[in-house]
């Protein structure tokens, strides 16, 4: 059975994206969703989207990092996806309903509210989500920001100095994150403009992370540093973050197909 599928990015965040709204795909595992994911034996990407029918949304997204665990949303993912249906979209994911649609600078995506209570990130016990007491290493005194999926924010003099493959490795899985966690270091450069990194969740260090994009931008936000509109800037490019009157995040920034392609089924069933 051969599967079509389409590539994508979002500033070099790259999908797998696999179309079943009309026509029913194989059923998707953490296995199966490894082994496509993988760069040197697969078709290699950061994540793997389904497209299935919703009955509550225009259609619904499922994402699969890397490693084959499912997560609850996926910014850059959203805008490729709005690229792909062409028009304004309500999408469901695990995260809840998003929106997407095109404008002059690429896609535009409603993120929903943020989350900050400590049992919502989540934590594995209460804290202060503003300014935590914790550190590791050169790390400390992070922000938290659930944005559909948790991240751990570190502002530091300069994100290009710190060692964000082996730290952000560490605290992914420490035992304060029970869901584990997206890990970012930024970079205030004025009061509208971040440069970022994100160590994420289940896929390690990427280009660009939407949703880490606008969890950063939001703790920089609650501590006063930049105004409610800012450029975050990650190594594959730049994001405009707003932050609303109504606590309502909007995500702009550019989508782009790579190619599209077939694959055989049997090659990657275990």
């Amino acid at each position: 059975m051969r599967v079509p599928f389409v590539k994508m990015h979002g500033l070099g965040n790259d999908f797998i994206v696999l179309d079943g709204r009309e026509t029913a795909l194989p059923p998707m595992d953490a296995a199966l969703a490894s082994a496509l994911a993988h760069r040197h034996t697969g078709i290699g990407c950061d994540q793997l989207i389904v497209l299935e029918p919703s009955a509550v949304a225009d259609f619904r997204m499922r994402i699969f990092n890397a490693d084959g665990s499912e997560v609850e949303a996926c910014g850059n993912a959203t805008r490729a996806v709005g690229l792909l249906h062409g028009r304004s979209a309500r999408i469901e994911t695990l995260a809840g309903i998003l929106s997407a649609s095109p404008v002059d600078a690429g896609i535009a995506v409603d993120m929903g509210e943020p989350r900050f209570d400590w049992d919502a990130i989540p934590l594995a016990y209460p804290m202060d989500t503003l300014t935590m007491p914790v550190g590791w290493e050169a790390l400390d005194a992070p922000t938290a920001v659930n944005i559909g999926n948790p991240h751990v924010i570190f502002f530091v003099p300069d994100t290009a100095a710190v060692d964000l493959a082996r730290l952000g490795a560490m605290i992914e899985v420490d035992p304060l994150f029970p869901e584990r966690v997206n890990v970012s270091a930024a970079t205030v450069t004025a009061r509208d403009a971040i440069m970022l990194r994100v160590w994420e969740r289940g896929a390690g260090l990427t280009l660009a992370c939407g949703t880490g994009a606008c969890a950063t931008a939001i703790g920089a936000m609650r501590r006063g540093l930049v105004d409610r509109q800012v450029t975050v800037t990650q190594p594959g490019g730049s994001l405009t973050i707003a932050w609303g009157a109504d606590n309502r995040i909007t995500m702009t920034g550019p989508a782009t197909e790579a190619f599209r392609g077939t694959f055989d089924l049997a090659t990657y069933r275990a």
